[in-house]
């Protein structure tokens, strides 16, 4: 068993023992039929993950982390909000004709603040202090724009993290650890999704930088199962499990620019079948 794998049974049990319905609330989220999709959730989800140990992914069902990647390369690399640069699917529900989803994730990133040192956005100011300011504690970003979520899509979920190095006794290389902030998470649909996609950034990051990566922490306000997954995850969690996956980044490549989704290199990754078409409520 992967310590994902442990984790994401233990979460998906207290969430279904000793979580809140919404069941008969006023909701937002529909489900294709037109019924309302009522959750029941836990607030102030923590879990830590150590990317010293071993990467984060489940083995419970297969994680597709190429793809992941790919989807945090779209908001942090090119900074895109257009589904016609992204290689999978997974936001077309949500693009309007020409394929845009608005003001939101990659649309974010993009934009350039003014900063003591010049104008940067906020990917290559965390770059920036990542090289020359590493002990700072104000290495972070936010896409959650009041301003903008009129011009959005959808509000941002994942929508801050926060970066934080330090140096371990014994190590040569300074360590590189960051929190994600997630304000709502469909733990079906996306939660490993989610866990794997940062844990890949956090090591291209730390790549880029000469550092080594260490904790990802994820912090989700409101984890949620939604009623129509809930057989679905009892299924799931228990499955057999396997050891977890041994990922890499292409060790050539020196500028978070030039990565790519084929440079994530996964190697003994046994797991369960995968789960097909999940209801997703919009």
């Amino acid at each position: 068993m992967s310590y994902a794998d442990e984790l994401f049974i233990n979460m998906c049990n207290d969430i279904i023992e000793n979580g809140t319905s919404t069941e008969g609330e006023k909701v937002r989220p529909k489900w294709p039929d037109g019924q309302s999709a009522y959750t029941i959730k836990k607030f102030g989800v923590v879990n830590r993950y150590d990317l010293s140990n071993e990467f984060p992914a489940i083995t419970l069902r297969r994680t597709a982390i190429k793809s992941a990647f790919d989807e945090v390369l779209w908001i942090w690399q090119k900074k895109s909000n257009n589904i016609h640069d992204l290689s999978s699917h997974i936001w077309d529900e949500w693009a309007d004709e020409n394929g845009s989803i608005g003001k939101a994730y990659g649309y974010q990133m993009g934009v350039k603040h003014k900063y003591k040192e010049g104008m940067m956005d906020q990917v290559d100011r965390v770059l920036f202090d990542l090289k020359n300011n590493p002990f700072s504690r104000r290495i972070m970003t936010n896409i959650y724009v009041h301003q903008d979520l009129s011009e959005m899509a959808l509000y941002p979920c994942a929508y801050s993290m926060t970066f934080n190095v330090e140096q371990k006794k014994g190590h040569d290389k300074l360590t590189l650890n960051a929190i994600l902030n997630q304000r709502s998470q469909d733990i079906l649909a996306a939660n490993n999704w989610n866990v794997c996609q940062y844990a890949l950034l956090l090591m291209a990051f730390a790549q880029v930088s000469d550092m080594e990566a260490g904790e990802l922490v994820h912090v989700i306000a409101d984890a949620h199962i939604y009623d129509r997954h809930i057989p679905i995850v009892k299924e799931l969690i228990k499955r057999e499990t396997y050891p977890a996956p041994k990922v890499r980044l292409n060790p050539e490549i020196k500028n978070f620019y030039d990565f790519t989704m084929n440079d994530v290199i996964v190697e003994d990754y046994k797991h369960g079948e995968q789960i097909k078409n999940i209801p997703i409520a919009i």
